[in-house]
């Protein structure tokens, strides 16, 4: 048995010492990165061969890379690595890995063409100036050789560890079965879809409510198919924390039913989740888990990979056991593990990590998408950013040292963009390219301050650089797919300010090709109607299949009412409010028991409620306020115990409105007052026309879809298992319209009044 690796991630492993240290960074956009290497290689002229391929091999191990460029004439291999910033303030760390990799690469072509020796050149490229340092030095092949030796030497223990396990994985999980005694009503067809699609190649988009173990029947078919599909890895991604709860729950489930699997599994999580000391720069002088990290990162990552589920306790638990920092080690155990637990943006962000690895190291991955009606407005953010002009304004009011030039610059620039402009909000498709440059400007000037004084770039200065860096990058890929807007107001005295902003509008050409990277991408949701919307924004591919799960539950466990002779459109609110209140009280009476009535808007939710309370002040009522923290959300469910009475008041789409389990009498009923489009905005109206000029249909795919999709989605708190007996009332006439009731699931049985 051998094992591959690639040479940039042996050289990553075996040759990274020291401490870890960001501050050379941002490093340029993978485009740029692209770009400039196309620069660098077109200046060398003919003869000059570009992305080198060449393999070796040492013992079981077998490495294999692309060298940038080797020049014949001059027996020159070539490294190049774009950067911006200050060259000489580069770690000496981060040259070392350079070098490492040139020298593995310089013994793969002396072998591979019987050189006796090589000149190895280190090129890097400034992406602003476009001009070249070239560091140059000799080697033999033996020197070479050596070198490879050690490097391969360092590695081939751990690899040899990893074939072990693998080879115990393997062994384990052609024997794996369930683990449960059987299927539930729906799972089985669930998960026999999901292999089949990771076996043919294709990707799928499974609607299946909630209740029939979705976690579970798409994770099982996927640890089943890793032998067969030669999978590297399992990515389970999901919209909030408790699906990554869930997902850790489900790997834990099949290792307690399969003792002896050597199954390995991480959860990743957010930065600033996971810091250890919040606020602190991350390098050596300013953090101690930073320090000499790469020094004591091979003990931290030996601990950690006997470990079979790193959640995000065990994790910080070994890595403050070796002094290393938390989230750096997750990163670098996402090389070694079997199934990976985190966020869309880990494998959808413009730079996210596992997306990176994948494409870097030619894993081959299936990816589960939980919750994937999020992955729309979840991935629409991921690409949109904007930039506040009151930022800019607080930094010249007192500006950090040598600042006050280059901010002034910038804004009267940025006061350019918005100076003719007589209306409140404008969307243009068109880039401001003079204020591009100037802001291509400022962050080149902090940029420079950073590498000559790192610690002084900080707070509001750090953040706008940060996002006008995000704003540069996304200017790159900007097209008919975004839509670029200015919303200006006044500012202090008759100075006007402005917001400017990048906003996606289809995310389906930048996260598509994520999609089509994947052996197969499993979209999983109870609401994934109509499924040409998900397909269209998401960029699936055309053979994307479709399966719309038997549900297990029957039409007689949940009345649906469609109220149709109550409007809850904005000019008739006041008119719907003692409708309304009617309704919830006769309910109540009928059936004393625990409900959600959800609503369009905090005042809308709190007009009712007061009436409700003047009316029958008997009836226990607890309300969803604006930005409840997690403390203050848990203790709003914690009020729906079981066989209590009342009624929870919350807004449709908010914390309450999808993820809460409230399974048996914990909650008998939900009342939704509004079809829950969203808000008539002069950015939603933008958003529509955009959508009508590429699909056709601007108010379905701007309003009525989203819309309805929340409202499916509360109704679903009510119903959670197959005991479970409740009431639904859906209180808007344009719930019977038949363009509406075509969204609803089909084990719904809606009576009309």
């Amino acid at each position: 048995m051998s094992y591959k690796v690639a040479v940039r991630a042996l050289c990553e492993f075996t040759a990274k010492v020291g401490d870890l240290d960001l501050r050379f960074t941002p490093s340029p956009s993978a485009q740029e990165g692209i770009t400039g290497h196309r620069t660098v290689v077109t200046r060398r002229g003919r003869g000059y061969e570009s992305e080198v391929a060449l393999a070796g091999q040492f013992e079981q191990l077998q490495v294999r890379g692309r060298a940038d460029g080797y020049n014949p004439a001059l027996n020159r291999l070539e490294e190049i690595k774009t950067y911006r910033g200050d060259l000489a303030s580069q770690p000496d760390n981060h040259r070392q890995l350079h070098w490492a990799q040139a020298r593995v690469y310089g013994w793969l072509l002396c072998q591979q063409r019987e050189l006796a020796e090589v000149n190895l050149a280190l090129v890097y490229l400034d992406v602003d100036s476009d001009r070249e340092t070239l560091v140059e030095a000799r080697h033999t092949a033996a020197e070479l050789e050596q070198f490879f030796i050690a490097q391969c030497t360092l590695f081939l223990r751990w690899a040899q560890q990893q074939m072990q396990r693998q080879a115990l994985r393997n062994s384990g999980l052609q024997a794996l079965a369930f683990p449960h005694a059987s299927f539930r009503i729906g799972q089985r067809e669930l998960a026999e879809t999901v292999y089949k699609a990771v076996s043919t190649g294709r990707c799928l988009m499974a609607q299946a409510t909630t209740g029939i173990g979705k976690t579970l029947g798409t994770l099982f078919p996927l640890l089943k198919a890793m032998v067969p599909q030669q999978l590297d890895k399992v990515l389970f991604l999901t919209a909030k924390t408790p699906g990554r709860a869930l997902a850790l729950e489900a790997v834990q489930r099949v290792m307690h039913a399969s003792p002896e699997l050597a199954l390995r599994s991480l959860e990743l999580v957010a930065r600033e989740k996971a810091c250890e000391f919040p606020g602190t720069a991350c390098h050596g002088e300013a953090c101690p888990l930073a320090k000499g990290f790469y020094d004591r990162l091979p003990a931290a990552r030996q601990a950690a990979a006997q470990q079979p589920v790193l959640d995000q306790a065990r994790l910080r638990e070994v890595a403050l056991a070796h002094q290393v920092c938390p989230y750096y080690l997750g990163q670098e155990m996402a090389r070694w593990v079997d199934v990976l637990v985190g966020d869309y943006n880990y494998y959808f962000d413009q730079s996210a990590l596992l997306f990176g690895l994948a494409q870097l190291d030619q894993w081959r991955v299936a990816v589960l998408v939980d919750e994937a009606h999020n992955l729309v407005e979840r991935a629409r953010q991921m690409y949109s950013v904007s930039l506040d002009q009151w930022q800019l304004k607080a930094l010249r009011r007192d500006p950090p040292a040598g600042m006050a030039n280059a901010l002034q610059r910038l804004d009267r620039a940025w006061n350019a963009v918005h100076k003719d402009q007589d209306v409140p909000y404008r969307a243009t498709g068109q880039l401001p390219e003079a204020f591009l440059k100037a802001l291509q400007r400022f962050v080149s000037h902090v940029q420079d301050s950073m590498n000559q004084q790192p610690a002084g770039v900080e707070g509001p200065l750090l953040q706008l650089f940060f996002q006008a860096s995000q704003f540069l990058r996304l200017c790159e890929v900007f097209d008919e797919h975004f839509v670029f807007d200015i919303s200006k107001r006044d500012g202090p005295g008759r100075r006007s300010l402005s917001t400017l902003c990048l906003r996606n509008v289809v995310p389906a050409p930048l996260i598509g090709p994520r999609m089509a990277a994947a052996r197969s991408v499993t979209l999983f949701s109870a609401t994934l109607s109509p499924r040409h919307y998900y397909a269209d924004l998401l960029g699936l591919p055309a053979d994307t299949a479709w399966l719309d799960v038997t549900s297990p539950f029957a039409a007689e466990q949940l009345q649906v009412r469609v109220i149709s002779s109550v409007s809850t459109r904005f000019q008739h609110r006041q008119a719907s409010l003692a409708p309304i209140v009617e309704l919830i009280a006769e309910q109540y009476r009928l059936q004393p028991g625990n409900y959600l009535a959800f609503f369009s808007s905090f005042d809308y939710q709190q007009q009712v409620a007061r009436l409700l309370a003047e009316r029958y002040p008997h009836i226990v009522q607890w309300s969803q306020s604006p930005g409840m923290d997690e403390a203050q959300r848990k203790g709003f469910l914690e009020r729906f115990v079981e066989d209590g009475q009342g009624v929870g008041f919350a807004v449709l789409g908010g914390a309450f409105g999808e993820g809460v389990d409230l399974p048996g009498t914990r909650l008998i009923g939900a009342f939704v007052a509004t079809l829950g489009l969203p808000q008539v905005n002069p950015v939603n109206e933008q958003l529509k026309l955009r959508m009508g000029a590429l699909f056709d249909a601007g108010f379905d795919y701007t309003y009525l879809y989203p819309g309805v999709q929340k409202v499916i989605q509360a109704a679903g708190r009510v119903i959670r298992g197959t005991e479970d007996r409740g009431v639904v009332m859906l209180i808007d006439d344009r719930f019977a319209e038949p363009r509406v009731q075509r969204m609803f699931p089909g084990w719904w049985a809606p009576q009309y009044k």
